[in-house]
């Protein structure tokens, strides 16, 4: 299913990449996904198999207005050929290749304390001088951290955090008992 997805979502960027219209585009579906998994009644609607394709087209017109035609006719195709179970996964994709494309990195801090605005400035800005792309930072205070910091750059974890080096400890102490 996350191979339709990557493909899905590609012909979309593709498309609204040569239509100028990328940004508008990603922020649409992004509205259209978030309401989707927001709402329990549109998703039994939308993915129910009693109703027609045409049924679930008129609903769509009925929920969204004044949409790009672009993602009009996305969503009509997702609808057409019963893949609009795949609109989260479609949506991340999308989110994914729009990040690489405006060279944008996620990066999540998490810590056991709120960190200062400069250490976290600091932070960043030291990995977007080695990554060479401009940094998406969230942060995440969780007490169970205990210390130091668990930092996620894109699929990349670096956990400094106490609760990591314990651990550490904890299975390098049974291997020698």
């Amino acid at each position: 299913m996350e191979e339709i997805a990557q493909v899905y979502a590609r012909s979309l960027f593709e498309a609204a990449k040569d239509a100028g219209r990328l940004d508008a585009v990603r922020e649409q579906v992004g509205q259209v996904a978030d309401a989707l998994a927001d709402d329990h009644d549109l998703q039994v609607f939308f993915f129910s198999p009693y109703l027609t394709s045409e049924e679930k087209k008129d609903g769509l017109h009925k929920a969204v207005t004044d949409a790009d035609l672009l993602v009009s006719n996305f969503l009509e195709l997702l609808i057409e050929n019963h893949r609009m179970p795949a609109l989260l996964r479609i949506r991340r994709e999308l989110d994914r290749l729009w990040e690489k494309e405006n060279q944008r990195l996620p990066v999540r801090i998490t810590s056991a304390i709120d960190l200062d605005e400069d250490v976290v400035a600091r932070i960043r800005d030291r990995i977007g001088q080695q990554t060479g792309q401009t940094i998406e930072l969230s942060r995440d205070v969780d007490p169970d951290v205990l210390g130091g910091l668990v930092v996620r750059v894109g699929n990349t974890v670096l956990d400094a955090s106490v609760r990591h080096r314990l651990e550490q400890l904890r299975k390098q102490v049974a291997r020698t008992a």
